[in-house]
């Protein structure tokens, strides 16, 4: 065992011994190999830094040889480059010099029909004439561009009036009437356009004016068109005039009758409003007003000659009156047609001159530069509006020239027109806005002179009321309604239709200081005052007529006529809502006043019913024989009342009471009283023997007095 242990070790370290060399063996292998290829490494390189030296070399040898070749060549290209640019500069300049020539033709034939074309030759010209300023402005061929570039500009200009001449056309009459008749009722407004020009014509137009203002440096086409368009305006105007004229006379068409087809198929729609009034109500009234200062309707010195109308139909009196004036004065009536319509195509055409405006304007924004456009607008309506301020300033004159000629009337034709002004002159202000002040001021102006003369017609027509003379032959001989009665309430009816604008006119004329702010219940209340004034003027002057009158009787029948026809006016007409506004008891006045002339007239009875009294009648006991005396004094009494009943009878029969209700009221009071008073003397006679023949005293049974009193007031039986 101890052999074997000690073998071991060493047969382990030869093995060691044998595997380390192996290794070093392979080291060293592994070592001579990389000597190898570090050598081979070396040499390589050597060789690469050789190559690289000899290609650094080259290259060096190739930039020194191209570098002078490249500048050489950037040269010729610059050389090129500007050659190019002169050959271009050149044909450039040259063209300019052919310019001339080349829009010739174009611009001999103008540019209708070719504006673009025409435009961009023109163009063409502009930029030669530049160019001839900027290098050659000595040169000829600035002066032909220049006058080629005038030419082109002459022929534009022309081309601008004669687009405008050739389409600009009146607004046909139907279309105005139509615009300015729209309904603010309707559920679904359809606004009127009022087209000018065609779109095409349009654009055309707006593209010259373009050019002009940018280009031409010309303000004349500015001119141009206020010219054309402001003749236009003012024909449009004038047309719907004669539209009025030739139209509304006879079949009273006031809108077009385009849109009433049109609005037949729209049923759900109403027909167009009238603008103010109806044509004929003012000048009826008027015809009726200026019979006052002809002694009668039918011409003859005397009373009245009017019918009386039941229950004072103040609408039936007003036809009667008017078929009188349509009768004796035919040929004034058909110039008051005439005037009618003069009127209703005023008012209409202070509106249609608004819309006309205000579309003109809307035309005018698209043409003509915006700090030019307040101007030319002026200028524009100017022809227009003046035409309608002096059309107004005539209403104003002939009315003051009636005024002067006592004819009061003639202001009804300002409160229509009056009204009508001011009612737009908000919209009229809106649309005049930017205009010089003297156009603005206009309207105003107007508005005040009709202000001015309506307001002292009213008060003169107040004045003519209290001091109409007490003339006998004016004076109905019936006792019924005097012409001065009918002529002030018909008078002041109108008024009342047109109630705002007459307080507003008598307040035009305040100048105290309450009255600087004039507020509708003020204006009221003047009217008020105004109403109420010629309503006592009117009963002064009716008091101091009835005294022409010897009778006194038909004096109390003649107030009584007045008074009632007054208070039923009133009353039927609203005017009493207006007068209680500063007399409160005046329905209560009237009544008085006509409770009063009713008792005044019964007194006329008392010399009839006189007889009738106890008064000196004998005294004497059933079946004693009378005197003589005492017979002749119930003889006396009989006789006088017969004569008396016989004689009022006759006369009174003659007189009127228009009113039904009146007339039968005072029959029916006067009959009762008479008829007791008889029945109650014959019974006292009775039982007297007092003559031979008592038919010859007893005439007249009381059925039979009752029955000629119920015959009072009719002169128709």
């Amino acid at each position: 065992m101890g052999i074997t242990s000690r073998m071991i070790p060493t047969e382990d370290a030869s093995a060691r011994k044998r595997e380390i060399e192996e290794k070093l063996k392979q080291e060293q292998e592994t070592l001579s190999f990389i000597r190898e290829n570090l050598e081979k490494s070396d040499q390589l390189t050597k060789g690469m830094v050789s190559i690289l030296s000899s290609f650094e070399s080259r290259l060096m040898q190739l930039e020194n040889s191209i570098i002078p070749v490249h500048k050489q060549t950037e040269n010729l290209q610059r050389l090129q480059e500007n050659v190019d640019k002169t050959l271009s500069c050149m044909d450039h300049v040259i063209s300019y010099y052919h310019v001339a020539k080349d829009t010739d033709r174009i611009i001999r034939e103008g540019p209708t029909g070719r504006l673009d074309e025409y435009l961009a030759c023109i163009a063409k010209i502009q930029k030669a004439v530049e160019y001839f300023q900027d290098n050659n402005p000595d040169s000829p061929e600035l002066n032909t561009v220049k006058a080629r570039f005038e030419k082109g500009k002459e022929l534009l200009e022309a081309e601008f009036r004669s687009l405008l001449t050739r389409y600009s056309k009146p607004v046909p009459p139907i279309l105005i009437l139509d615009a300015i008749s729209m309904d603010e009722e309707l559920e679904i407004q359809e606004d009127v356009v009022l087209e000018h020009l065609p779109e095409a014509v349009l654009q055309d137009i707006i593209c010259i004016a373009g050019w002009l203002v940018e280009y031409g440096r010309n303000q004349d086409f500015m001119n141009v068109y206020f010219q054309i368009r402001s003749n236009q305006l003012d024909r449009s105007i004038k047309g719907l005039k004669d539209h009025f004229r030739k139209n509304s006379a006879n079949s009273g068409i006031l809108y077009s009758p385009a849109v009433q087809t049109k609005r037949k198929d729209t049923p759900t729609k109403k027909a167009p409003k009238r603008p103010v009034y109806i044509p004929g109500t003012i000048r009826k009234a008027q015809n009726l007003l200026k019979q006052y200062s002809q002694h009668g309707l039918d011409g003859k010195k005397g009373g009245s000659n009017l019918t009386p109308l039941e229950g004072y139909d103040h609408d039936s009196r007003v036809k009667h009156l008017s078929d009188a004036v349509t009768e004796k004065h035919g040929a004034a009536a058909g110039k008051d047609d005439v005037l009618d319509i003069e009127i209703d195509s005023y008012i209409h055409c202070i509106s249609a001159f608004v819309k006309l405006a205000q579309s003109e304007y809307a035309l005018l924004a698209e043409i003509i530069p915006e700090h030019h456009q307040k101007k030319t607008f002026d200028s524009l309506i100017q022809e227009a509006l003046d035409n309608l301020m002096l059309e107004g300033d005539n209403i104003v004159s002939a009315a003051r020239r009636a005024i002067m000629r006592h004819d009061y009337s003639a202001v009804l034709t300002i409160f229509p027109i009056l009204r009508h002004l001011k009612m737009n002159k908000a919209e009229f202000d809106s649309t005049l806005q930017g205009t010089a002040a003297s156009t603005k001021n206009k309207l105003p102006t107007l508005i005040t002179s009709m202000e001015t003369i309506g307001a002292k017609a009213l008060e003169e027509f107040a004045d003519s009321i209290k001091n109409d003379p007490d003339k006998e032959y004016n004076m109905p001989k019936d006792g019924t309604v005097h012409e001065l009665t009918s002529n002030a309430i018909l008078f002041l009816q109108q008024l009342l239709d047109f109630h705002e604008t007459a307080g507003a006119m008598l307040a035009s004329q305040e100048t105290s200081s309450s009255a600087i702010s004039y507020t509708s219940e003020f204006n009221k209340r003047l009217l008020s005052t105004y109403i109420c004034k010629v309503l006592g003027n009117l009963q002064l002057n009716l008091l101091s007529k009835s005294k022409v009158y010897e009778d006194s009787a038909l004096s109390a029948i003649f107030l009584h006529n007045n008074y009632n026809y007054t208070l039923k006016s009133l009353e039927k007409s609203e005017l009493i809502q207006l007068v209680t506004v500063t007399q409160k008891k005046a329905e209560c006045s009237y009544r008085e006043l006509i409770e009063q002339q009713i008792q005044m007239y019964q007194r006329s009875w008392l010399k009839v019913t006189e007889h009738l009294t106890d008064r000196n009648m004998p005294v004497f006991q059933p079946g004693s024989k009378l005197k003589d005396k005492e017979r002749q004094v119930i003889k006396d009494k009989f006789k006088g009342f017969n004569d008396g009943l016989e004689e009022l009878c006759k006369i009174q029969k003659g007189w009127a009471i228009p009113d039904k209700e009146q007339r039968d009221f005072i029959r029916q009071a006067q009959r009762r009283v008479v008829s007791d008073t008889y029945r109650a003397f014959l019974h006292r006679c009775a039982n007297i023997s007092f003559t031979k023949n008592p038919e010859k005293y007893h005439k007249y049974r009381p059925e039979e007095v009752e029955e000629m009193i119920g015959r009072l007031f009719d002169t128709s039986a």
